[in-house]
């Protein structure tokens, strides 16, 4: 990752009108197991847009509810995937025509060489059953402005479509762990997807600050053969410096209420695509808040627009 602009929060810390309310909570998300794998192809893209303060997206946190974690059912249920239309999962997972997301989870090794250190402060891991409930719709024209416009902007990209493969995740990140070397300290990405299909796929992650883009990385995966369906996994990707310096600054506000207006307009747009034909296979809309202490807690909208 090339140079980027200094982090800084300017004191702006006042909320702001939400722009989506939701009558459930985010459930607890169960860590990840750490893997090693190999590393993916990877290109980072730094980009001239200075990062300036940040600010929380006005949502409060709902109360309880007995809505499941999303990802993706057990592969021992079936042979083949089944992303078709006529799949029970249809509707409950991140999924679009011909991949899914598996598992994401974003964490810090304090010690990279000590995995039994790590600390989850985002992640996606548990199983869907055809009687979970259907996911919630958010109407997409809600967040146009907190991602980027243009070619490969939010809204062109839902315009080209499919529309079937737009999410959206609320995740209430843990941020309840110390560093005792920040230099020393690994921030990393961890994701698996799988696919009926065997193709290489590319997988842009873009930051973003007010709307703009930041910084993006484009990773490349091949795809492994298991059990009736192609396998892609990422993991120990290691986030950029301008990710580790945001979230070194944003630990160090004294006041959950100041993290959280921080992170009112800084978002993460996430495109995977075919890498040969650039066919866009799943598009996901990040935003988030601070835990209030109960661990990562996330939760899955689609994204929609109008009556559809």
């Amino acid at each position: 990752m090339g140079p980027v602009a200094a982090t800084t929060f300017g004191g702006l810390y006042g909320g702001s009108r939400p722009f989506w309310q939701t009558g459930f909570s985010p459930p607890p998300s169960n860590p990840l197991n750490s893997t090693v794998m190999s590393s993916p192809e990877m290109d980072v893209k730094p980009s001239t847009a200075v990062f300036g303060a940040l600010g929380p997206y006005g949502l409060q946190m709902p109360p309880p509810s007995s809505l499941s974690p999303y990802a993706v059912a057990a592969a021992a249920a079936t042979n083949a995937i089944g992303l078709a239309s006529s799949s029970p999962w249809e509707g409950r997972l991140i999924s679009g025509r011909k991949i899914r997301l598996c598992e994401f989870s974003a964490y810090c090794l304090p010690d990279p060489g000590d995995s039994s250190k790590r600390h989850e402060m985002v992640n996606i891991s548990s199983a869907v059953t055809p009687t979970d409930p259907m996911l919630e719709a958010i109407d997409i024209s809600q967040i146009y402005d907190k991602f980027p416009s243009g070619k490969t902007g939010l809204r062109e990209l839902y315009e080209r479509g499919p529309q079937n493969c737009f999410f959206l995740i609320k995740f209430w990140a843990d941020v309840s762990f110390n560093v005792a070397d920040e230099q020393a300290a690994l921030f990393a990405v961890d994701s698996r997807y799988e696919s009926s299909e065997n193709i290489t796929i590319s997988v842009s992650t873009k930051v973003c600050s007010f709307g703009k883009q930041v910084v993006e990385k484009v990773e490349h995966e091949y795809p492994k053969y298991e059990k009736g369906r192609f396998m892609y996994r990422i993991s120990r990707s290691p986030m950029c410096e301008y990710m580790n310096n945001f979230i070194h600054k944003l630990k160090k506000l004294p006041e959950r209420y100041m993290m959280n207006s921080v992170l009112e307009n800084f978002t993460i747009l996430q495109l995977v695509t075919a890498k040969d034909t650039q066919e866009a296979l799943l598009c996901t809309a990040f935003v988030f808040e601070v835990s209030d202490g109960d661990g990562s807690q996330h939760r899955v909208y689609r994204l929609t627009h109008g009556n559809k």
